[in-house]
């Protein structure tokens, strides 16, 4: 992921000392060793011996680092040149470098060897080559020879065209060892069995992906993400060819993080990747990847979150409370109280650096806005708001000082403003504000992380809700901070993201209008549009799927009898 900026704190003199120490990730490769099963594909495993270290004992496969003697011109190599594999892997050059790594590790640590003799034939084992075979692999293993002398040795010529480029994985910052990995996936060679090598590795199997996963074994993460990935597959040579097919090989980068696991890689698909990025530029590991209610996190000089203990399958993590202020006066605004909640209440006041002068609310539901009149009573701050335009679902009893139509901006402190954006869809009175100094947006429920808004007539809108979307989308925004989950990066592509989901739910809705014929009952349509989502989440289903009837009733594409839904 790209285009995010730089974290608003103060860089210290810990974070500048940690920069500047950090371990280079040394070039490394892994060749993962596939072969046809009964059903299905095996890949090849091997456990590493106990050094000490928290790669000993992992089960992996074959690898390790770039040596230098790996970059000798003289290895004889077929099918692959430099230039080529430079190109694959986007490096200025040096890139046949690694897939000789590749080969040379697998041969070291598991005996498969891919070459072949100088007719082109590959290379085969017998039974009398055993110690030959040893003895090449020690002479490696210890640095005593190379692959050059090798294979001039032994007439061979690296079969490197046998290889496919598969994943790049960067170790991350903060470990005392780093690798900068090329991952490559080949066929085990015919006519060769794999034998470990007793000294790095202690053991070996083949396996099908799914039970590697399945069976307990202790398993680095880009190894778990890649038999994932393999366990997709029903043959091995569909695995190859599909990584024949890529085109593009992004570098997946992991972060440091801590929670309930402990301190472990968290990926750029989970949640908290570029919220950690941002709070742990340098990979201390102090950043979480889990929310825990109740507890204040730091996101910048001016912002603050707390979670709410209400999680769910309409809240996440519980519902995020923003304190925003700071600056001379050390003025302070809590934008969505929560649920009707003591104890969050006094998380919230705990948390507050300075006074708390004015509550603000992104819309009336039940999780984000029945704490006003505690938080009020507590620190007679002034609530901002908007009435919502139906009763239902909403909190009856939320009563604004004063309203707001979208538009104004609040001055929080000196440094501090906060513009509201007025974004019907969800709720009619739903609100945005903009922190302009930090461009980062809190979105209430307009925007949630990894979940689709439920957009719930009368009061919800899907029309009103795509507006919307777009009227932000024209802003210029480096952060997310939704009602729940963590801060998002890149706004424009999330946004984006979420206009397409919906435009695509649409056409869905059109094509079962079409399909089941004139007269649909919404519980036909239902099981249609919504064959992607789980039966326990139907009935919040239907309220979106309702919205979407009505934006194509109000735009002449579908009609309604009684209930009763067909094409215009």
């Amino acid at each position: 992921m790209s285009g995010q900026s730089a974290s608003p704190l103060p860089l210290s003199v810990a974070d500048a000392a940690a920069l500047g120490s950090a371990h280079p990730a040394r070039p490394s490769a892994s060749l993962v060793v596939v072969r046809p099963a009964a059903v299905g594909l095996e890949v090849l495993l091997l456990r590493r011996a106990e050094k000490g270290d928290r790669n000993s004992g992992a089960w992996v496969f074959p690898g390790g680092l770039v040596d230098p003697a790996d970059h000798v011109p003289e290895i004889p190599v077929a099918g692959l040149d430099d230039a080529q594999a430079s190109n694959r892997l986007g490096v200025a050059g040096g890139g046949l470098a690694y897939w000789v790594a590749a080969v040379r590790e697998c041969f070291e640590e598991a005996a498969l060897l891919f070459a072949v003799d100088a007719a082109g034939v590959d290379i085969a084992w017998r039974a009398e080559d055993e110690a030959r075979v040893n003895a090449w692999r020690d002479r490696l293993r210890e640095g005593t020879s190379g692959m050059a002398a090798l294979c001039r040795q032994a007439g061979w010529r690296l079969a490197l065209d046998r290889l496919v480029y598969l994943s790049h994985w960067i170790t991350p910052l903060g470990l005392p060892k780093r690798f900068d990995t090329r991952f490559f996936i080949a066929e085990a060679p015919r006519n060769q069995s794999a034998r470990h090598d007793a000294a790095e590795i202690v053991e070996h199997r083949w396996l099908r992906p799914a039970d590697a996963l399945s069976s307990g074994l202790r398993l680095l993460t880009p190894t778990a993400k890649t038999l994932e990935t393999l366990a997709r597959f029903d043959t091995a040579d569909g695995a190859v060819e599909w990584a024949r097919a890529q085109r593009d090989v992004p570098a997946i980068r992991s972060r440091l993080g801590n929670g309930r696991d402990g301190l472990r890689p968290v990926l750029p698909d989970e949640p908290a990747w570029a919220e950690i990025g941002r709070l742990d530029p340098f990979g201390r590991g102090d950043a979480r990847y889990e929310i825990r209610p109740g507890v204040a996190v730091r996101l910048s000089a001016r912002v603050i979150r707390v979670t709410a203990g209400n999680p769910g399958v309409m809240t996440g993590p519980g519902t995020n409370s923003y304190l925003v202020g700071g600056g001379p006066a050390n003025d302070w605004a809590v934008i969505d109280p929560g649920p009707h909640d003591a104890a969050h209440v006094d998380h919230l006041l705990a948390a507050a650096p300075g006074l708390v002068r004015w509550i603000l609310v992104t819309h009336t539901h039940a999780d984000h806005s029945p704490a006003v009149a505690m938080l009020k009573a507590r620190t007679g701050a002034m609530v901002l708001g908007r009435l919502a335009d139906h009763p239902e679902w909403q909190d009856a009893g939320f009563a604004p000082d004063r309203q707001l139509a979208g538009g104004e901006s609040i001055g929080i402190d000196a440094g501090t403003t906060l513009r509201v954006i007025h974004t019907p869809g969800h709720a009619s009175n739903h609100l945005c504000y903009l922190l302009e100094e930090e461009k980062t947006l809190f979105t209430g429920d307009h925007v949630m992380q990894r979940s689709t808004v439920v957009i719930n007539p009368p009061d919800g809108d899907m029309a009103a809700y795509l507006t919307s979307l777009g009227r932000l989308m024209e802003e210029e925004l480096e952060w997310l901070a939704p009602g729940h989950g963590f801060l998002m990066a890149q706004p424009r592509e999330a946004l984006a993201a979420i206009v397409r989901h919906r435009m695509q739910r649409e056409t869905k809705v059109i094509d079962a209008l079409r399909d089941l014929g004139p007269a649909a009952p919404i519980e036909a349509l239902l099981t249609q549009v919504y064959d992607d989502v789980p039966g326990h989440l139907h009935a919040m289903a239907t309220r979106s799927l309702k919205a979407h009837l009505i934006k194509l009733r109000d735009e002449g594409v579908a009609t309604d009898r009684a209930g009763r839904w067909s094409l215009a």
